[in-house]
């Protein structure tokens, strides 16, 4: 399909929202204007050491960083909307696509919490098919629950808080079952975690029903620059424009993804991944040992989802010896669980020893 094809999914998006006339910014129609009269902005730089350039607003998608990421992905820039982390891009989706009272998301719980979070503040319904054996996707089952009022359909992989990674195949199954009729939202927070993992981002080409969510929070250390990226049809990426706020990065966030993104941000986040795969690894070894632990489920992540006998028990010994976890226990089938993210070396010895495994750090 060419660009200027209407893409046939734009159909299940809101109509009000396809009608509706965008608003554009004072940076968008500043072009190559060296006299800005046209913003309300202060004249002059801010007081104190803030850095050049801060009286004016930001372009509301910076194209140095907007490029850097379709280089980083493996895809045209068009195809990349830039938004404040991947929640922004989740919240856009819903708000662009579900009708309240009217239209569904569906998802595999347990997983990330903000899908069903986003659809009910929009006032849409949440389709659940639970995860199977192995916290594995059941695509079948899901294709099932979904009917013609369903218009996302979220995949977490890795998934928050299992640690599991999603197959490609079952992903490229429900957007081949899905084309045209609901979009496919791949959600890759974790997946630079996850080995040699091939990123759905390669499917793009084959599906126009299908969106990749990354960030810059995990890997690249950047949680509060809240950078994320959605990737997708560049009409898709357009649509969600004409809703996302006028400047979503700030300057100073934008510089701190480039220079995350540099040859030597790269090769540092490289490093730091292999420690913390390394890291992973050696808790993963020593958890069964500690008392109370049941079991210790397999991740592709940063993280490990741990089962304790007493969840609340072990939740309360770590937090009075400083160390917080995450209790996931609320989630279904996650009952006495905890989510432990891989630390440093140091820190993981801390948990270690505090769950009375005395290991001294690698």
């Amino acid at each position: 399909m060419s660009a200027s094809t209407p893409l046939k999914l734009l159909e299940r998006a809101r109509p009000e929202i396809l009608a509706m006339q965008p608003y554009s910014s004072a940076r968008m129609e500043a072009g190559q204007a060296t006299i800005m009269l046209n913003a309300n902005e202060s004249p002059w730089a801010p007081a104190g050491d803030a850095g050049p350039g801060l009286n004016r607003y930001p372009d509301p998608q910076p194209p140095a960083l907007r490029n850097r990421l379709a280089e980083l992905y493996g895809i045209a820039a068009e195809q990349v909307l830039v938004g404040r982390g991947s929640d922004e891009a989740i919240d856009l989706l819903v708000r662009a696509f579900c009708r309240e009272g009217r239209d569904t998301i569906a998802i595999s719980p347990p997983t990330f919490g903000m899908y069903a979070v986003a659809a009910r503040t929009q006032g849409a319904a949440v389709i659940e098919a639970p995860l199977g054996a192995d916290f594995a996707v059941d695509a079948d089952a899901m294709l099932a629950k979904i009917s013609d009022s369903t218009k996302l359909v979220f995949v977490c992989t890795p998934n928050n808080p299992t640690g599991a990674l999603v197959p490609p195949g079952v992903v490229e199954k429900l957007a081949l079952a899905l084309r045209d009729r609901a979009l496919v939202v791949v959600d890759e927070a974790y997946l630079e975690f996850a080995g040699d993992a091939a990123s759905a981002a390669t499917l793009l080409g084959r599906h126009e029903n299908l969106a990749v969510l990354r960030t810059l929070s995990k890997a690249y250390a950047l949680a509060g620059a809240r950078v994320g990226t959605l990737l997708a049809h560049a009409q898709i990426v357009a649509l969600l424009r004409r809703i996302q706020a006028p400047y979503p990065i700030p300057a100073p966030c934008a510089d701190a993804a480039l220079a995350a993104l540099s040859a030597q941000g790269v090769a540092r986040a490289r490093e730091r991944i292999a420690t913390l795969l390394g890291e992973r690894e050696r808790l993963a070894r020593a958890l069964p040992s500690a008392a109370g632990v049941l079991a210790v489920y397999p991740s592709s992540a940063n993280f490990l989802c741990v089962r304790f006998a007493d969840a609340p028990k072990a939740y309360r010994t770590l937090l009075a010896l400083g160390i917080i976890v995450r209790d996931v226990s609320r989630y279904p089938g996650l009952a006495d669980c905890l989510r432990i993210t891989i630390g440093t070396p140091q820190e993981n010895a801390s948990l270690l020893g505090a769950l009375g495994l005395r290991e001294s750090a690698a």
